[in-house]
């Protein structure tokens, strides 16, 4: 089975390929972003307002450090199977860690309060998994799809978004064929 060091890295080199460098578009809420980390995140992170430049200079290493700690540990992906994980963190990555807890616990049909607790890692531990990720999509595409700059950023958006479900798919076959064969 796949460590959750290793789950961890392969899910955050997915998200890093669609994240890219330094981005300062007009239309986009969250301003100034690094690696897809926003100011407002970097200062949160560094415990300090951050400038447009200390955006613009963030390390890879950083980056990677605050997605384990504000996104990959918020949605529990070592708990999560591995292509769910991925599809999760993905979500929380672009839309937030609560709206995307709480689009997975719709997909799941378990309560939605926007936290993962044991009720929904035991639900998508037992959860057909590529069912699940393909649920999950939909509901991801449906939020995307309602918001107001969706005629904008949409087009990216579905791009990415229909990228990760298949990289996810293909994580959660992997890891399926690895356990029936231990």
């Amino acid at each position: 089975m796949t460590s959750a060091r290793t789950s961890f890295d392969e899910a955050l080199a997915v998200v890093l390929t669609h994240e890219g460098g330094f981005v300062q578009h007009r239309l986009d809420p969250g301003g100034a972003t690094n690696f897809g980390i926003t100011r407002e995140t970097l200062s949160r992170a560094r415990g300090c307002p951050a400038s447009v430049e200390d955006v613009r200079d963030l390390a890879q290493a950083e980056a990677g450090a605050i997605y384990r700690r504000f996104y990959w540990d918020v949605i529990r992906g070592e708990e999560l199977p591995l292509g769910i994980a991925l599809a999760v963190f993905d979500a929380a990555v672009n839309s937030g860690p609560g709206r995307a807890v709480r689009l997975f616990q719709e997909a799941l049909a378990v309560p939605v309060d926007g936290l993962i607790g044991p009720l929904t890692v035991k639900a998508a531990g037992k959860a057909d998994p590529a069912e699940t990720i393909r649920a999950f999509t939909r509901a991801r595409l449906g939020f995307l799809a309602r918001l107001a700059i969706w005629p904008v950023f949409g087009r990216g958006w579905r791009r990415r978004v229909l990228a990760v479900e298949q990289e996810a798919l293909r994580l959660a076959h992997a890891s399926t064929s690895l356990q029936k064969d231990a």
